[in-house]
């Protein structure tokens, strides 16, 4: 028989510890009684010292310091490290790190590197538990979490710098809806298939060629708002500041445009590709 002593000074964390180890190992018996000195004192009895015993108990431990410990750590250097004090940019900043640090989505897999960090702590308890009879869940975290310390001021550095991303992007745009609002249209309407590069087309259904929309580009001064003459995207519509745009295409959520859709707002109209009412030209390319 084999014997483990593990201390929590949180009633919640000693419950939560228990409730996750039972699901990834019933066959650990387990004794609790309270310490004076130490708080909640778990005896764990098992029959056999293998390396599932130990995941077992290191992956519970995981669970219970995200649960518990990962908002306040993320917090804590929020504010200590990157000297943030507004609540809401606080909550702003917290929540994308959160997005990067466990998010399932593939933007967020780029960001973390496809790593996850999840692991990264439980490799940290796994070598704290390894080779001893008696654990304290908080002198690990108090004191041997450095290195995921140190990839979590990365993550809040990296939603940081998204959040200031954002914020440009939003200027940006807010600036060329300025633009366009002071212009007179040189179009009613104006439809584009989605592609790299979009492709332009008149009311008429006639498409634009690259000529047509550089000289139209080239009549308004579009540097002044940060877009370059080769920029064939966004660019045509700013210097077309046309009273309605059609998109058509499979993906409303592809960037461009969303972009498009952010800076014209209700003037943009998406429909599928199948709507597209020039077929001819379609069928000829």
């Amino acid at each position: 028989m084999f014997l483990l002593e593990v201390f929590f000074e949180s009633d919640k964390e000693a419950i939560s510890f228990c409730e996750h180890l039972f699901r990834y190992n019933k066959q650990i018996e387990l004794h609790w009684k309270t310490d004076k000195e130490w708080g909640n004192h778990l005896q764990l009895d098992y029959q056999v010292s293998n390396g599932d015993t130990a995941e077992a108990i290191a992956k519970s431990m995981t669970d219970v310091f995200i649960l518990h410990r990962l908002t306040s750590m993320i917090n804590g250097i929020i504010e200590t490290y990157y000297y943030y004090t507004n609540t809401d940019e606080i909550e702003r900043i917290m929540d994308i790190t959160h997005w990067i640090f466990s998010g399932d989505d593939d933007d967020s897999q780029i960001v973390r590197n496809n790593k996850d960090p999840s692991q990264l702590l439980q490799s940290l308890f796994t070598a704290n538990i390894e080779n001893t009879e008696t654990i304290h869940f908080d002198s690990i975290v108090n004191f041997q979490l450095k290195v995921f310390k140190d990839q979590l001021i990365h993550y809040v550095g990296l939603a940081i710098d998204e959040i200031k991303r954002e914020e440009d992007h939003q200027a940006f745009v807010d600036m060329l809806r300025e633009y366009i609002a002071k212009r007179e249209a040189s179009y009613s309407t104006i439809h584009i298939l989605q592609g790299n590069p979009f492709s332009f087309f008149k009311p008429n259904g006639k498409r634009f060629t690259k000529m047509e929309m550089r000289v139209l580009m080239q009549k308004e001064p579009l540097y002044i708002v940060g877009l370059d003459a080769d920029e064939l995207n966004l660019a045509p519509l700013i210097a077309m500041a046309p009273n309605k745009i059609k998109i058509y295409g499979d993906d409303p959520s592809e960037p461009k445009t969303l972009t498009v859709i952010n800076v014209f707002q209700e003037k943009v109209e998406f429909e599928p590709y199948s709507r597209f009412p020039f077929p001819y030209y379609l069928k000829n390319n």
